[in-house]
């Protein structure tokens, strides 16, 4: 199972992304659902550390220079 989670903004950004990815391992059960859960929160997990990084970044860029 894929999963990409998009956030739009208004800003010159435009879109921040995460993807995430869930495999059924040969023994487990094959229940898509799961997978489908685990992917998406995996994408959204992405996309809050990407948009973290995004917001640091974007602090650096404001902040005085020592």
């Amino acid at each position: 199972t894929r999963a990409r989670a998009v956030l739009s903004t208004e800003d010159t950004q435009g879109r921040i992304h995460g993807e995430g990815t869930a495999r059924t391992h040969p023994s487990e059960p094959n229940i898509p659902e799961i997978g489908d859960e685990i992917a998406a929160s995996r994408a959204l997990s992405s996309l809050a550390h990407t948009l973290f990084d995004t917001a640091i970044d974007d602090m650096h860029a404001i902040s005085p220079k020592a």
